[in-house]
């Protein structure tokens, strides 16, 4: 049994319908221990972090639809204060600290899971999106996907870890490049971007960071990007690209940003043998680019969605050894609606991080 004083009540960032305002409540409650599945945790959270997915989801504007009444978020990080009665060979326990993903929970036993695409199970339930998430003070998640937080990394700088750094440290991981090879990152000064530069300059990658914007420039520079190109001065971006790598074009592109450009661009910009990492996740927009090129080329286009379990620790332990930092930050919960604007005009530089101990 826990030993900790759980309340009946709590302060949560509550969606009530698609498109819907965001209410911030006070009275919001909180599952009791003793209603916890077996499997099933509940964590005293001390901040969470705050993704474009999330806008998404208050938005209700992808082709899937979050359930309703929704409480978003899926970068948290707290303190487990109670586990469901019958849990059995939980690898956590009461008191331990760690995160909370995209991808809160799956079936581990399916080809999916089994192969390491957890993230692709059928019966994935996923944080802030088909289960409440961690804009909210105490969050129910699941045993055996927590992912352990080690000593020494703040909460509030592991808590972006969980999703926009797992996202393109997995992303990196599989673009098929080596030390030394040319990376370009569109979408490089946002919450995911300033992550996979550095990410990327970990295993010796050279980046060139497309994005705009002076505060986004300096970010981009001092994280270690090579080439800086903003897309709303440079009259070629395709041009700038090839110049900067000898005419020849980048060997990867690993897309964040949610604008269809980046990936239309990418086919152009790649060298032969090229890798295309999609990433981002514009609600409607198709994928295009040349067939013929495509094929001429041998370019790999590769979707590349979030991360499993094992990619959760790795991208935590980089981290957690300060070669990765992220760039963010801390506003209280009741900020949301008002992070959520700032997404809307592309205004954020780095990510926003929602303290729960905030006023």
């Amino acid at each position: 049994m826990s030993n900790f004083t759980i309340p009946e009540t709590q302060k949560a960032a509550v969606v009530a319908k698609t498109g819907g305002s965001i209410e911030i409540k006070n009275d919001h409650p909180v599952r009791a221990p003793k209603d916890l599945a077996p499997g099933e945790c509940l964590v005293k959270l001390e901040c969470s972090g705050a993704c474009h997915t999330d806008l998404h989801a208050a938005l209700g504007d992808w082709p899937l639809a979050p359930k309703l009444p929704l409480i978003g978020g899926h970068e948290g990080v707290g303190i487990i204060v109670a586990i469901g009665e019958h849990t059995s060979k939980s690898p956590v326990k009461v008191g331990d600290r760690v995160g909370i993903k995209w991808l809160a929970d799956s079936c581990l036993q399916c080809e999916q899971c089994r192969k390491g695409r957890e993230q692709c199970c059928s019966e994935a339930k996923l944080s802030g999106f088909t289960v409440d998430g961690t804009f909210q003070e105490y969050v129910v998640s699941f045993v055996n996907h927590v992912t352990p937080i080690p000593e020494g990394l703040p909460s509030d700088e592991a808590a972006s870890i969980l999703c926009a750094g797992v996202t393109v440290y997995r992303a990196i991981k599989y673009s098929q490049t080596e030390a030394g090879d040319w990376m370009v990152l569109p979408g490089a000064g946002g919450g995911l971007g300033h992550l996979a530069i550095q990410y990327a300059r970990v295993r010796g990658l050279r980046v060139i960071a497309v994005d705009t914007g002076a505060e986004k420039k300096e970010l981009c520079l001092k994280l270690g990007a090579e080439k800086w190109i903003d897309f709303k001065e440079s009259k070629d971006i395709v041009q700038d690209i090839r110049d900067a790598t000898g005419g020849q074009g980048a060997h990867s592109a690993v897309v964040t940003s949610a604008a269809s450009s980046g990936y239309t661009q990418a086919v152009d910009y790649l060298r032969p043998g090229g890798t295309l990492m999609a990433v981002g996740l514009p609600g409607q927009a198709k994928l295009e680019a040349s067939i013929f090129f495509t094929v001429l080329k041998g370019i790999s286009i590769l979707g590349s969605y979030v991360g499993n379990r094992q990619d959760a620790r790795e991208a935590i332990d980089i981290a957690a050894r300060g070669q990765v930092k992220v760039h963010f930050v801390s506003r209280p919960l009741a900020d949301l609606k008002d992070v959520y604007e700032g997404m809307k005009a592309g205004t954020i530089a780095g990510r926003v991080v929602l303290d729960m101990s905030k006023k």
